[in-house]
């Protein structure tokens, strides 16, 4: 009795589908990737857009009395040639005002930011000595465009005509602090709110009529002390004495009640020479007003309002984020209404992530579905079962390793599998229609079905790896785009070459291994028995 001798693959691909086709692992190893994918899609950060490294500085440098000509002469002129020594700036931008100037540093996109801000800090601290005698310490604000674009921004307004503007500013200020409090958020900020403060009309009449300066009046309202600390001392039994007073400014009269100068002997009080009153912010001509829409048609009368905005740390979830700080607002949502507060979320990102995400992986799902009617037709609806369960291994690999390497899923991550999915069906296609050729041929009808799964994957092995092998060489150019377009579509060449691989892997060791259990190979010796 002849033995007929195992085929030996010489390729990897025949080598895959031989360690794998009888591993009772192998099962183990599809459900094991399928749930790490759908894990990684559940936990992985979630934005509409791929977050950008865009790095820059402000300088901004203060020359008390300096007219703009002689900022920008000694200060601006300077800073800006200091500043373009440094490597990796693109633009620089310079402002002289009165007083102050001021100079912004565009480095270029993808410089990575902690260098960046280190170096123009470095630059200007080495060089301090040639800014005039007189000027103020230089102040250097970095650019964060991760925590300068909020993700969620909400309006408040008030529908008690009782409340103040600045009693509404207050209000939402609380709420502000209790946000800021939130895991992962960044910066909050109010815009469009009245701080309260004392307002000081000074009538120059009577200013001229005591013989007074404006510099008179400043200076002692100056030199008032917001908080007198407490006086201790011990007595002759070695008690301790604490008088404490309260804050100097507790109402516009405190003020009016400043001696501000002396004439003839008798104080002057600042009530005499100026109006005092307890007032909002008259010196911000930042405000906004909100309009609800109560219907169709119908708006509601412009309302002053406060708007409140949030920002994300890099890399973590806009969605998680957002949801959170509106189950706050829900909570705070009673004690607000109490004060006749309302308020309408205007901006939310997460949300409009999260849609943008489920939308592309409906459509996602959508071709993997029409991929499996169009194989049904060609190659038969057992062909078709084992590619389809292919595509979601792939991409379930390749969510994993964006995971590991700490992407987020947006709208271009999701393009790139979109993009790559006609792609990463190529291989098992492959495979499983030379599985079939095989499987239907009469001169294969002796061969074992194991050899002949092993065959089969090890023919197709090496124009496949080659073929795959140019595709992902199309793609490598990709990663070396520069600028904005750069960091944007960097999902593209980041993901769709991991997931050509995974094609390979995933068509080399789970096709064969589907194919041996799901398709019937015919009964050859009958059809002959049939044709004579």
């Amino acid at each position: 009795m002849n033995h007929v001798k195992p085929y030996q693959p010489k390729d990897i691909a025949g080598k895959l589908a031989k360690t794998f086709l009888r591993n009772p692992l192998t099962m183990v190893l599809g459900i094991f990737l399928l749930a790490i994918g759908y894990i990684s899609l559940s936990i992985m950060p979630r934005e509409e857009n791929p977050q950008m490294v865009v790095s820059g500085s402000t300088v901004i440098v203060a020359l008390p009395g300096a007219s703009a000509a002689e900022v920008e002469k000694v200060i601006v002129r300077p800073l800006e040639r200091k500043l373009k020594e440094i490597k990796g700036v693109e633009h620089i931008y310079g402002m002289a005002m009165d007083n102050v100037g001021i100079v912004n540093a565009a480095f270029f996109i993808g410089e990575k930011k902690e260098d960046s801000n280190l170096k123009v800090y470095d630059k200007i601290m080495q060089n301090t000595d040639m800014f005039p005698k007189g000027i103020m310490q230089p102040i250097i604000k970095p650019l964060d465009i991760d925590v300068d674009i909020p993700i969620v921004s909400v309006a408040f307004f008030s529908n008690n005509k009782n409340m103040s503007k600045t009693q509404l500013y207050e209000k939402v200020k609380d709420i502000q602090h209790t946000l800021n409090g939130l895991d992962n958020v960044a910066v909050t900020e109010l815009k469009g709110g009245n701080k309260h403060q004392f307002n000081i009309e000074v009538d120059l009449y009577k200013l001229s009529g005591y013989n007074l300066s404006m510099g008179q009046i400043v200076q002692a309202v100056q030199s008032l002390a917001y908080n007198v600390p407490a006086i201790k001392n011990r007595t002759k039994d070695n008690e301790i004495v604490m008088v404490g007073v309260q804050n100097a400014i507790e109402s516009a009269d405190d003020i009016g009640n400043i001696i501000v100068a002396e004439y003839m002997g008798s104080p002057i009080y600042l009530n005499q020479v100026a109006k005092v009153q307890s007032s909002y912010d008259i010196q911000n001509f930042k405000s906004a007003q909100i309009s609800i829409n109560n219907g169709d048609t119908e708006f509601t009368p412009l309302q002053d309002q406060v708007t409140l905005t949030v920002s994300k740390l890099q890399g973590t979830n806009a969605v998680v984020i957002a949801d959170e700080i509106k189950t706050q607002l829900e909570e705070l949502k009673e004690t607000l209404a109490k004060d006749g507060i309302n308020y309408v979320i205007t901006r939310n990102d997460g949300e409009r992530a999260n849609e943008a995400v489920n939308e592309l992986v409906f459509h996602l799902v959508l071709s993997i579905v029409i991929i499996a009617i169009l194989l049904v037709l060609v190659l038969g609806w057992r062909e078709s079962l084992i590619v389809t369960f292919t595509v979601p291994a792939i991409l379930a690999i390749t969510l994993f390793i964006a995971y590991l390497t700490g992407q987020t899923i947006n709208r271009i991550t999701l393009f790139a599998f979109l993009l790559s999915l006609g792609l990463l069906v190529d291989a098992a296609i492959i495979v499983i229609e030379n599985i079939h050729r095989h499987y239907h041929s009469v001169e294969s009808a002796h061969e074992d079905v194991d050899d002949l799964m092993i065959k089969a994957t090890d023919e197709i092995g090496p124009p496949t790896n080659i073929a795959t092998l140019a595709i992902i060489m199309t793609m490598v150019p990709m990663a070396f785009v520069g600028q904005m377009m750069g960091q944007f579509m960097k999902p593209i060449p980041a993901n769709v070459p991991v997931a050509l691989v995974a094609s390979l892997f995933v068509a080399y060791i789970f096709t064969p291994y589907l194919a041996l259990r799901m398709l019937k190979k015919p009964d050859h010796h009958n059809q002959k028995k049939g044709g004579h």
